[in-house]
Protein backbone atom coordinates (compact mmCIF):
# COMPACT_ATOMS: atom_id res chain seq x y z
CA UNK A 1 0.00 0.00 0.00
CA UNK A 2 2.87 1.94 0.41
CA UNK A 3 3.48 2.20 -3.37
CA UNK A 4 -0.40 2.65 -3.95
CA UNK A 5 -0.12 5.94 -1.55
CA UNK A 6 2.68 7.76 -3.34
CA UNK A 7 0.83 9.34 -6.01
CA UNK A 8 1.22 12.64 -8.41
CA UNK A 9 0.22 15.65 -6.57
CA UNK A 10 2.26 16.55 -3.31
CA UNK A 11 -1.01 17.50 -1.22
CA UNK A 12 -1.94 13.66 -1.98
CA UNK A 13 0.94 12.04 -0.49
CA UNK A 14 1.13 14.23 2.43
CA UNK A 15 -1.86 12.53 3.60
CA UNK A 16 -1.85 9.28 2.39
CA UNK A 17 1.65 8.37 3.39
CA UNK A 18 1.86 9.11 6.90
CA UNK A 19 -1.93 7.22 7.00
CA UNK A 20 -0.33 4.21 5.19
CA UNK A 21 2.78 4.35 7.54
CA UNK A 22 0.88 4.56 10.85
CA UNK A 23 -2.14 3.40 10.77
CA UNK A 24 -2.59 0.97 7.82
CA UNK A 25 -1.50 -2.01 10.00
CA UNK A 26 -4.34 -1.36 12.47
CA UNK A 27 -7.09 -1.50 10.30
CA UNK A 28 -9.13 -3.88 10.29
CA UNK A 29 -9.74 -6.32 6.89
CA UNK A 30 -13.19 -4.06 5.85
CA UNK A 31 -11.10 -0.84 6.12
CA UNK A 32 -8.40 -2.36 4.26
CA UNK A 33 -10.53 -3.39 1.55
CA UNK A 34 -11.91 -0.02 1.33
CA UNK A 35 -8.57 2.05 1.64
CA UNK A 36 -7.00 -0.56 -1.40
CA UNK A 37 -10.61 0.51 -3.20
CA UNK A 38 -9.44 4.45 -2.74
CA UNK A 39 -6.03 3.83 -4.57
CA UNK A 40 -7.91 2.54 -7.14
CA UNK A 41 -9.77 5.91 -7.71
CA UNK A 42 -8.39 8.89 -9.72
CA UNK A 43 -6.24 11.52 -8.07
CA UNK A 44 -8.62 14.48 -8.65
CA UNK A 45 -11.64 12.55 -7.03
CA UNK A 46 -9.07 11.97 -4.20
CA UNK A 47 -8.10 15.51 -3.94
CA UNK A 48 -11.47 16.94 -4.17
CA UNK A 49 -12.53 14.18 -1.39
CA UNK A 50 -9.42 15.14 0.84
CA UNK A 51 -9.68 18.90 0.60
CA UNK A 52 -13.67 17.93 1.28
CA UNK A 53 -14.39 19.84 -1.86
CA UNK A 54 -16.71 16.56 -2.40
CA UNK A 55 -18.00 13.75 -0.51
CA UNK A 56 -17.38 10.23 -1.91
CA UNK A 57 -20.96 8.96 -3.22
CA UNK A 58 -19.75 5.52 -2.19
CA UNK A 59 -20.47 5.09 1.59
CA UNK A 60 -17.39 2.90 1.64
CA UNK A 61 -15.19 5.18 0.04
CA UNK A 62 -16.34 7.74 2.12
CA UNK A 63 -16.05 5.59 5.50
CA UNK A 64 -12.49 5.25 4.48
CA UNK A 65 -11.79 8.91 3.31
CA UNK A 66 -13.07 10.02 6.95
CA UNK A 67 -10.80 7.65 8.77
CA UNK A 68 -8.23 9.09 6.57
CA UNK A 69 -9.05 12.82 7.29
CA UNK A 70 -9.48 11.94 11.18
CA UNK A 71 -5.76 10.91 11.14
CA UNK A 72 -4.57 13.69 9.23
CA UNK A 73 -6.22 16.12 11.61
CA UNK A 74 -4.49 14.32 15.01
CA UNK A 75 -1.45 15.68 15.98
CA UNK A 76 1.70 13.64 15.09
CA UNK A 77 2.80 13.49 18.80
CA UNK A 78 -1.07 12.20 19.33
CA UNK A 79 -0.80 9.45 16.63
Amino acid sequence: MRWAARRGMLELDLVLEPFVRERYAQLDDADRQRFQALMLCEDQDLFAWLLQREQPADEELSAIVNLVLEHARTPPALR
